[in-house]
């Protein structure tokens, strides 16, 4: 990150269903972040602490979303917290967008966010009576469950097969007797076949709480566990569909799952067409600026 010169660099907290984001404006696209410069920025003890980061910067002025600027003028530039570039975060689109309604840099209604995986539209509720937004829905694109077959996911010694599902970046999705057997997940869990991730992969584990209606624990690549995570939360509600037999295509007819999560609670709905919808809350917790002796520490 080219550390700031002068005092007072910006940044903000946010989260959508616990899972949180350090925010930090730069509309102009001033800032180089490196993943140390994240790293730093995220971690819980000696920095703000976060599960990621969220760069807002216009598409224009951010040579990976240039050619997004037609269709969004704000472009989503998510990193993990080690530091490392990821597609998408569903939540982090969310919190991306209460930002910018928060920020006066957009209104309630309709919304394009640009994002490493593509455009991504949203659509934020109504502001409540004290001008906070209300809950967000965001159209996650299509769920692709790619082959191959076979894939399992192990923690110890015990293995689960998983389905995988592509929603902009990729997750291992295990059905689960209960959240327990998945650990601490500190670790990422193994995956099978070797090399079926090579950049590597989300993995949840998902148990039953009612029709239609599961709860999941995730490790995220480069984050570790979260309390939430958008798009496992996506693929988790289409990997229980076609375990459920539904399939929208096929059937013309919606499927909508509830998913909770150690943070909160989601609606996920599949559309005929493919697509994904993910409905919920997302909140500012914090704004301040950055001490300049501790930004200019932050050195790529």
């Amino acid at each position: 990150m080219s550390a700031p010169t002068a005092p007072g660099l910006p940044f903000l907290k946010g989260h959508g269903t616990e899972n949180d984001f350090v925010i930090l404006p730069d509309p102009d696209g001033r800032l180089d972040l490196g993943p140390a410069a994240v790293a730093r920025l995220c971690d819980r003890r000696a920095g703000i602490g976060g599960d990621g980061l969220l760069r807002v910067v216009r598409s224009a002025a951010d040579p990976a979303a240039a050619h997004l600027a037609d269709r969004a003028e704000w472009f989503m530039d998510y990193r993990n917290s080690d530091g490392s570039i990821a597609e998408m975060c569903g939540n982090g689109v969310r919190v991306f967008a209460h930002y910018l309604v928060h920020a006066g840099l957009a209104k309630p209604g309709r919304l394009a966010v640009a994002t490493r995986a593509g455009v991504r539209e949203v659509r934020i509720a109504a502001s409540a009576p004290d001008g906070t937004p209300g809950e967000i829905t965001v159209d996650m694109g299509l769920a692709v469950l790619p082959g191959p077959d076979g894939i399992e996911v192990a923690v110890g010694e015990r293995t689960w097969p998983a389905r995988n599902v592509n929603m902009g970046n990729p997750h291992a999705v295990a059905f689960v007797a209960s959240l327990d057997d998945a650990g601490d997940l500190r670790d990422a869990p193994r995956t099978a076949p070797e090399g079926v991730y090579p950049e590597g992969v989300n993995v949840e584990f998902v148990v039953d709480r009612g029709p239609r209606h599961v709860a999941m624990r995730v490790h995220e690549r480069g984050s570790g566990e979260t309390r939430s995570c958008g798009t496992g939360a996506c693929a988790v509600a289409v990997a229980a569909a076609r375990r459920d037999g539904l399939d929208p295509a096929a059937t013309g007819e919606a499927a909508r799952y509830t998913v909770d999560l150690p943070g909160g609670r989601l609606t996920i709905e599949e559309f005929p067409d493919g697509r994904v919808e993910m409905t919920g809350p997302a909140e500012i917790v914090a704004t301040g600026t950055l001490d300049a002796a501790f930004a200019a520490t932050l050195t790529a």
